[in-house]
């Protein structure tokens, strides 16, 4: 089980695609304290992995001591991050703190199309830096990617890229309308694009030594099993199964690209919530609408919720629209 606390509402950068439209911190903000009783009732949950993202975490003064309590309390600390701030002091406070692996962005291997989509000139460099800041210090970290059409054709190469750089993985982020996210709507993958895609992903794992993982796409789940590929995963959408945010206010979330409320964890125990949710308790019901609930695998793909949601004004349970398997 894995769970996101977007941290903070913070960012250094502006990035074009960003689903919590990230910048100012918010004054509503949950505290040390509030956030270290969270990762308790996290842990209490049943959960193993704990992602701490943003905005930009490495924004949260507090950070060190957050990733020291979450290991403290039994769970894995990861962190998301642009990359930009990790300078060679921070990549060794962050494992001397118990970090598992750092998640850092690339988006194109042509750096003027990586700063432009992150909204800040530089980016590219920086992220770079702290790479190698990690790979200094002994970080384990990974890439992450968002795909978009202009991006489509060198998703590979990034993939590539990571293998050269040290990356332990490569994890390539299908690009769901939320937050800022809904302005560049037109450069999502469709249909054909989006399938064709997924096969060259899967394709691709073949040929490199280290763990490539599409997310925000669950048919890959499909095509591997029609492949007859093994896979480490159990079900593609995880939304409110096995996974869910919490904002940086303490709302709860089914997933970042989902944005339902299901409760505030200053109101309600997080283990609370995540066992007596009527909402989680229809995600993991099984019971979807359309081609997703007759196509024959419901039970390892599930469809983006948060795609249904979007495209189908508000029902989470739709069929996804750029699916047509079962159609």
């Amino acid at each position: 089980m894995i769970i996101s606390w977007n941290t903070t509402q913070a960012c250094n950068i502006n990035c074009l695609h960003c689903y919590r439209d990230a910048g100012a911190k918010r004054a509503d903000e949950l505290t040390t304290a509030e956030g270290k009783k969270l990762l308790g009732e996290i842990a209490k949950a049943g959960f193993k992995i704990m992602i701490l993202s943003g905005g930009e975490p490495l924004l949260r003064p507090d950070i060190y001591e957050l990733i020291r309590h979450a290991r403290a309390v039994g769970l894995r600390p990861v962190i998301g991050t642009n990359g930009t701030l990790i300078a060679p002091e921070v990549a060794k406070k962050l494992k001397d703190a118990g970090l598992a692996v750092a998640g850092i962005s690339i988006d194109s291997l042509d750096r003027s199309h990586h700063d432009h989509f992150r909204g800040c000139s530089g980016a590219w460099e920086q992220t770079l830096r702290g790479i190698e800041a990690c790979r200094q210090a002994g970080l384990p970290f990974q890439i992450h990617t968002t795909v978009t059409s202009w991006n489509e054709h060198e998703i590979l190469a990034i993939t590539d890229k990571a293998v050269e750089l040290g990356a332990i993985a490569h994890h390539i982020f299908f690009l769901v309308p939320t937050g800022r996210g809904k302005d560049i709507e037109d450069t999502t993958l469709k249909t054909a694009q989006y399938e064709a895609l997924l096969e060259r992903i899967l394709d691709k794992q073949a040929q490199v030594p280290i763990e490539i993982k599409p997310t925000c796409a669950p048919q890959f789940m499909r095509i591997a099993r029609q492949k007859g590929m093994a896979m480490r995963y159990t079900r593609g959408c995880l939304a409110g199964t096995s996974y869910c945010v919490i904002l940086p206010n303490g709302d709860v979330h089914p997933c970042p690209y989902l944005p339902i409320r299901v409760g505030n964890v200053r109101d309600t125990a997080f283990d609370v919530l995540w066992q007596t949710s009527p909402l989680f308790g229809e995600l993991r019901s099984g019971v979807l609408k359309g081609a997703c609930g007759r196509c024959g695998f419901t039970d390892i793909c599930g469809g983006c919720r948060a795609r249904a949601y979007y495209y189908s004004d508000g029902d989470y349970l739709a069929e996804e629209p750029w699916c047509s398997y079962g159609r």
